[in-house]
C-alpha cells in the first residue's frame, strides 16, 4: 500500500512540521469546478473558517471530496498568519507550496479514513488509490453526472482519454452548453456517426464555437470566451435514431429551456 504521508515526505515535505489533512466537502457548493474556475473564491473559501482548526498548524495538505470516501489532491499550503475576525471566524493566510507538489495536484486519489473528521493530524495515514494521467483527469463514470468545463473537454479531446472516447462515441444526444459569464445556455444535439465524441471534438477544434452562429460571434469578439463554456449531457438517443427524429429532440430542450428566446440558440 501506497500512502499519501509517503508521497509527500518523498518530495521534501518536512516530517517535523505540525501537518494537517483537510478534506473539503460541501453539498451546497460544487467545490471542484469551483477551484478550477475560480482560484480566487476557492482559496478564499478554504482559508475562511468558524473555528481555530488551523492553529498551530505549519502546513494544510488539501483534498476535495469526491464520491464515498474518494477524495482528490489539490495542493499543499504553508500558512502564514492568521486573523480573528470580531469572534465570529478566523481567517488564515496561506500560500501554496508548488514546486515539489504541482505535477500531482488532482491527480492524486486518496481513500480518506474516519469520513466525520475533515480535518486530520497527518499521522492518520491514507491509501493512495489512484494517480490518474493528466494534469486534470476526470475519470468517466455515467453520463448524466458530469459537467465538463471546456478546458477539461480540451484535454480529454486532445489527449484521446480511452474511458471518456469509447463511452461517447457510443452514444448520440442532446447536450448542453452554459456560459458561465452571461448565464445563457444553448442547446445541440450529437447525431453523427462518431456520436458526442465527434460533435464535442469538433467544439474543440474550433476554439468553442462547433460552427454556431452565435458562439461564433462570442468567440470572434472575444477568442478566449470559450473558456466560460461547460459541457454537459441533457438526454442520451438511439444510435439507429435519424437526423430529423434527433432534431425533433433537441427543438422539445430549446423549447423547455427557451435557448432560441433568452439564449445562444439562433434556430
Amino acid at each position: 500500500m501506497i500512502t499519501i504521508q509517503e508521497l509527500l515526505f518523498n518530495r521534501k515535505l518536512a516530517k517535523t512540521c505540525k501537518i494537517k489533512l483537510v478534506r473539503h466537502k460541501d453539498n451546497r457548493r460544487d467545490l471542484y469546478n469551483l477551484y478550477r474556475t475560480d482560484k480566487v473564491e476557492f482559496l478564499a473559501y478554504q482559508n475562511s473558517q468558524k473555528k481555530d482548526v488551523f492553529n498551530g498548524v505549519d502546513y494544510i495538505v488539501s483534498f476535495i471530496g469526491e464520491e464515498g470516501f474518494l477524495s482528490r489532491f489539490i495542493g499543499v499550503y504553508k500558512l502564514t498568519g492568521k486573523e480573528q475576525i470580531a469572534d465570529e471566524h478566523f481567517e488564515y493566510q496561506m500560500e501554496e507550496v508548488k514546486e515539489q507538489f504541482d505535477d500531482l495536484k488532482e491527480r492524486v486519489i486518496i481513500r480518506w479514513e474516519n469520513p466525520i473528521s475533515w480535518h486530520q493530524w497527518i499521522k492518520n495515514e491514507m491509501e493512495v488509490l489512484e494517480i490518474h494521467p493528466g494534469l486534470h483527469y476526470k475519470q468517466f463514470t455515467d453520463y448524466s453526472d458530469f459537467i465538463l468545463n471546456f478546458d477539461e473537454l480540451k484535454e480529454i479531446v486532445t489527449k484521446q482519454y480511452r474511458d471518456w472516447k469509447k463511452m461517447l462515441s457510443a452514444t448520440k444526444g442532446i447536450y448542453l452548453i452554459s456560459d458561465t459569464k452571461t448565464g445563457k445556455l444553448y442547446v445541440g444535439s450529437a447525431y453523427g456517426e462518431e456520436g458526442i465524441w465527434g460533435r464535442w471534438t469538433r467544439y474543440v477544434s474550433t476554439n468553442g464555437h462547433g460552427d454556431n452562429k452565435t458562439l461564433k460571434e462570442l468567440i470572434a469578439s472575444d477568442p478566449i470566451h470559450g473558456n466560460n463554456f461547460q459541457f454537459s449531457i441533457l438526454m442520451l438517443l438511439p444510435r439507429t435514431i435519424t437526423a430529423d427524429e434527433a432534431i425533433k429532440k433537441e427543438q422539445l430542450f430549446k423549447n423547455k429551456l427557451g435557448t432560441n428566446s433568452f439564449g445562444l440558440n439562433n434556430n
